[in-house]
């Protein structure tokens, strides 16, 4: 490891963060400002990046998922007595493994590819596109089922981002739908009755949806001072989490937090910029794992999803020390490809 890609090592006491006031336990994703920040974000990081290709490509893929969200119909959504009663068995109401999916993500789907179609993409990306059209319902609700139950084995990697994709848009409907109807609610994180989504068990996996997180974010507004939340990787709802906890064994202690920039302990311009970086990597030497965070109150363009995209490097890093990650980006999945179509 050369010393430019050093990584800045601090305490929790060093981010610990003021107190939360009532900020909100949710914060539902905003269907009009989602996706188009989010490919804004997206184009700005590919600038000069290792990765720029895959990073605009997933920009022209944030912006086809804004499309597909606008056109989204009525979907078939629980009944009030279905969230009560995830609420008292304190399960996500719209699991993520076990919601019957209905036909329109498909749709969706189909649309986007379409779209993505009448740019000017790669040789590489035209021919997942290509696959996905000639798929059938079946094949497409098999890969669909890998990426939500976290499958990697018969996973087409290819195609895997596009599809998973469509899955965040007709999710991000779901919980829309539900949130604009009433059964989810924005009620303060110290209120009892917040709402069905109110004190889940698996506080690490979304109250929604059940999916792991992409990220961990922080924000500071009115009362709130560094207020942290986790952010799904599926429907993008994110839900307030302790600031200085691992993600996922929920320890207080052993945390470190890594960054990308040069932290030297003997320069003390350069120590404070590591210390101040807007992506760190949360680290827990009790349990193993890491999870990024995303300081929105250091820098507000930071997207949880985009800037994980752009820091893989420092995944790479943390994992050279045997964390594992908990947390996933459907954008950007690893393992065996399977071979091509007609490959033999």
């Amino acid at each position: 490891m050369t010393d430019s890609a050093s990584q800045g090592l601090m305490s929790p006491e060093e981010i610990a963060t003021g107190a939360v006031g009532r900020a909100p336990l949710f914060r539902w994703p905003d269907r009009h400002t989602l996706f188009p920040e989010r490919q804004m974000r997206l184009r700005q990081l590919a600038q000069g990046h290792a990765m720029a290709d895959y990073l605009r490509f997933m920009a022209d893929l944030a912006g086809a998922q804004h499309t597909a969200l606008q056109r989204f119909g009525e979907v078939p959504l629980p009944g009030r007595d279905a969230f009560e009663r995830a609420s008292h068995l304190r399960l996500p109401p719209l699991a993520a493994t076990d919601w019957p999916r209905d036909a329109a993500w498909r749709a969706g789907l189909r649309a986007m590819v379409d779209d993505l179609r009448r740019g000017e993409p790669t040789a590489g990306v035209r021919a997942a596109l290509d696959a996905i059209a000639h798929a059938g319902d079946d094949e497409l609700e098999r890969q669909a089922d890998g990426l939500l139950n976290g499958v990697m084995h018969g996973l087409n990697l290819a195609t895997a981002p596009v599809i998973a994709a469509a899955l965040q848009v007709y999710w991000t409907h779901l919980v829309l739908g539900a949130q604009r109807r009433g059964e989810m609610s924005d009620g303060p994180a110290a209120d009892a009755d917040a709402g069905p989504l109110q004190g889940p068990t698996d506080v690490n996996a979304c109250p929604c949806c059940g999916s792991r997180p992409t990220a961990s974010v922080t924000r500071s507004a009115g009362g709130a001072t560094g207020r942290r939340y986790l952010h799904c990787s599926l429907c993008s709802t994110q839900w307030g989490f302790e600031s200085v906890r691992c993600v996922h064994c929920l320890a207080t202690e052993h945390l470190m937090y890594q960054s990308l920039e040069v932290a030297d302990a003997s320069d003390e311009v350069a120590a404070a910029r590591a210390a101040r970086a807007a992506v760190q990597a949360e680290t827990c030497n009790a349990c193993g794992h890491y999870l990024k965070i995303m300081h929105r109150d250091r820098n507000p363009l930071v997207d949880p999803v985009a800037d994980d995209l752009a820091t893989v490097t420092l995944d790479l890093l943390v994992s050279e020390s045997g964390k594992l990650r908990h947390g996933v980006n459907l954008m950007l999945l690893f393992g065996e490809p399977d071979p091509a179509p007609g490959a033999g």
